[in-house]
């Protein structure tokens, strides 16, 4: 046996084979430029503080500036960078003129989108191009400006990057009353796929994530209502609703150095509900 230590590689870390530590995970994102979209509320305003939290440099991206302002002074408080893009996703040109000219990108979360819950036999053509517009028209053209601006940088392959679609646990199971919505986050859940593999010798990975239900603006009103509220509840096996944080750790993980040979998945946050 040769009295050098052995070096066993584990993915992105080395240790020494006799080391008891085992090596930990580098979460952090000093020196990443990250842009959230639908920054301005709900889940956004979460991701986006968690990984200013994480190093990151902030770029906010929403419809209304009083919002993104709003979270930007609250992450500069706290230390953070924080630039504000107002924009309203749906507007292509507008998309890709403001992210392609960003001074940097290293992260998307491509967060922006919305549900209009109608029954299947009544739902409405303007319920359905909403959705569809917002929900993958723009999120696609979203995330071509980005990996677009990332590959303006002559150093993507060595530096890398990352997209973190937002999709739902309705990208794989269903729900009455979303059938839109469904098909919408099983579309994200597709594109997510088939960028992962055209991305991958850039070195830009893309995965997604897929929330349970988080009491949030969007999902308020629906569990304001009592009986609704409680079958939900009882369809986590963990029996509570997901916190914003929960979905934030999730986030941040994919983002950062510790997911980096991860891409093409999706991580769903659901305490249990797809397990079933």
């Amino acid at each position: 046996m040769p009295t050098a230590k052995l070096r066993i590689e584990l993915g992105m870390f080395l240790m020494p084979a006799d080391d008891p530590t085992p090596p930990v995970p580098n979460f952090r994102l000093d020196g990443r430029t990250a842009l959230v979209t639908g920054a301005g509320r709900g889940l956004g305003v979460g991701m986006a503080k968690g990984l200013s939290r994480a190093g990151a440099r902030m770029v906010l991206l929403s419809r209304t500036q009083s919002e993104l302002e709003t979270v930007a002074a609250e992450i500069r408080q706290e230390g953070g960078e924080a630039e504000v893009l107002v924009c309203d996703v749906t507007d292509e040109t507008s998309v890709r003129d403001m992210i392609g000219g960003l001074t940097a990108l290293d992260i998307l979360i491509n967060n922006a989108g919305t549900n209009i819950p109608q029954s299947f036999v009544d739902v409405e053509a303007s319920a359905l191009d909403t959705m569809l517009t917002l929900n993958v028209r723009a999120a696609f053209f979203v995330a071509q400006a980005a990996v677009n601006r990332m590959l303006k940088d002559g150093d993507r392959k060595e530096r890398g990057g990352a997209v973190v679609n937002i999709s739902s646990q309705l990208g794989r199971v269903a729900l009455r009353g979303r059938s839109v919505y469904t098909m919408t986050k099983h579309a994200i859940e597709g594109m997510t796929k088939s960028m992962a593999i055209e991305l991958a010798p850039d070195r830009i990975r893309v995965n997604a994530v897929g929330p349970t239900w988080v009491n949030t603006p969007m999902t308020g009103p629906a569990l304001a209502d009592p009986g609704f509220r409680a079958e939900i509840i009882g369809s986590i096996p963990m029996g509570h609703l997901a916190q914003v944080d929960d979905i934030v750790g999730a986030v941040v993980f994919l983002a950062s150095p510790a997911a980096a040979m991860i891409t093409g998945a999706s991580l769903v946050v659901d305490g249990g509900w797809t397990a079933r």
